[in-house]
């Protein structure tokens, strides 16, 4: 870990409510979990459960019609309590009603340094991890079988009130070394850790054995595994590419070491309208009503949002845990109405653009609502996107190509390195209101089904 890599481009947004190093205690018992099928982009689910079925924590739930080796297992040993069925008969809920303590379905152990690729894959496989393996491009669930150039790990996270990534692997660490071991078979290339060279702490990331360290440093979004591929080994036109998240990393090293599904993963709740933040230790998807109930401020209506404030989904107050989400983000709702509008002071109003004067408190943060601050209007160029997307791509021409559809001069222009979370900023930035993330998964869908 030589050298650094300095981000300049980018926008740390100034948010109250982060969450502090505490972690919380639970007050009562938790027994409400849902797995989400919508959360796995480009997944075609099939049941294998059925409402009132008894299940062990690994046992599997769904399947993707496409490809019936990739399924999704259960984090807890419970009673299926009810299956949510959306518009167009799309499945978004499978409730499950938990044991109080955890039942696992046991798949035996297997150390990953002396097993072969196969095997790794198919353990894998067996307890429904696969589908936590991402690959770019298309940003979709990584094909079993397939060799990918490289495998990236991004060890910390920039995003407004993100969760310390140091905080995540204390205490797991041997389950990290274990899940990298395992990722390092898969792959014909290397496991990439990304770090910050001045917040990255923790000797489980920096000293990690079987991976390349690269130590990066800016503001948000330097933090996204998109960005860090881009200055690590960028992708090219007939490149794959693998990623994980920490948190599933060590998930996997769990199975590798102790033969069991283990789902427990840290999640931090943050936000201005939390009156205590900070880290749990939870299951995945579980109810987040439990860790907000008796927690917000009152007098206000707010926004309880799975996963950071620029890429999450918004939930209801006892809505349920995103698959791939480590944060439960609450913020005020935009509702009211502001006396004259931009034309006041703003001395306690955040602006990209400096539209108010609280451009002259560089370090005071903010209780950011989510009103848009206007209508739609027409997309016009800025010339705002390129300084906060620290990527060698024309952002505003990819994104009219993509409106466009035009195939030829979305992969000349980078389609294959982006997913919508690169954009994010851009979007928050848009003086036009325009929905750019979902623009992006949109085409990413389009040139998948064009050009495979």
């Amino acid at each position: 870990m030589e050298k650094v890599i300095k981000l300049r481009k980018g926008l740390d947004i100034k948010i109250e409510g982060s969450p502090d190093s505490s972690l919380n205690a639970p007050t009562v018992s938790y027994t409400r979990y849902a797995l989400k099928p919508v959360d796995f982009y480009g997944m075609h689910p099939k049941l294998s459960v059925q409402a009132q079925d008894r299940v062990l924590a690994g046992e599997k739930l769904f399947y993707d019609k496409n490809d019936s080796r990739i399924f999704l297992t259960s984090p807890v040993s419970g009673t299926v309590s009810e299956i949510v069925i959306g518009p167009r008969r799309v499945i978004e809920e499978i409730r499950i009603e938990a044991d109080e303590q955890t039942q696992y379905k046991e798949f035996g152990t297997l150390d990953p340094l002396s097993a072969s690729a196969e095997e790794i894959q198919q353990k894998l496989l067996q307890a429904g991890l696969w589908a936590f393996i991402r690959q770019r491009p298309y940003d979709l669930i990584a094909k079993p079988g397939e060799r990918p150039r490289d495998i990236f790990i991004s060890a910390f996270d920039t995003a407004p009130l993100a969760p310390d990534m140091d905080m995540i692997v204390r205490g797991q660490e041997e389950y990290f070394q274990a899940g990298v071991d395992a990722l390092s078979k898969l792959t014909d290339g290397k496991v990439h850790i990304g770090v910050h060279r001045l917040k990255t702490a923790s000797k489980a990331y920096l000293e990690c054995r079987n991976a390349e360290i690269h130590a990066f440093e800016g503001p948000h979004p330097c933090g996204n595994v998109g960005v860090q591929i881009h200055h690590i080994a960028p992708i090219n036109k007939g490149d794959v590419v693998w990623y994980v998240h920490p948190q599933d990393v060590i998930i996997m090293g769990r199975l590798f070491k102790r033969g069991v599904y283990d789902a427990t993963k840290l999640v931090a709740v943050a936000g201005s309208e939390v009156l205590k933040t900070g880290y749990h230790k939870v299951l995945a998807g579980l109810n987040v009503g439990y860790l907000l109930e008796g927690n917000l401020k009152q007098g206000s209506e707010v926004r309880v949002i799975s996963g950071n404030i620029l890429t999450g989904k918004r939930i209801a107050k006892d809505g349920y845990l995103g698959a791939f989400d480590h944060l439960v983000s609450v913020i005020p709702e935009g509702k009211r109405f502001r006396f004259m509008g931009w034309m006041t002071p703003g001395f306690n109003l955040y602006s990209y653009s400096r539209t108010f004067f609280s451009w002259l408190f560089p370090r005071r943060r903010y209780r950011i609502d989510t009103n848009l601050n206007g209508s739609g209007r027409a997309f016009v160029l800025t010339g705002q996107f390129e300084k906060v997307l620290p990527m060698d791509i024309y952002p505003m021409q990819l994104l009219k190509a993509c409106i466009a559809k035009d195939i030829e001069n979305m992969e000349a222009l980078g389609i294959y390195e982006v997913s919508p979370e690169d954009f994010a900023l851009c979007e928050y930035i848009d003086a036009s209101k325009t929905e750019i993330q979902q623009i992006i998964r949109e085409s990413l869908e389009f040139i998948r089904k064009e050009v495979q």
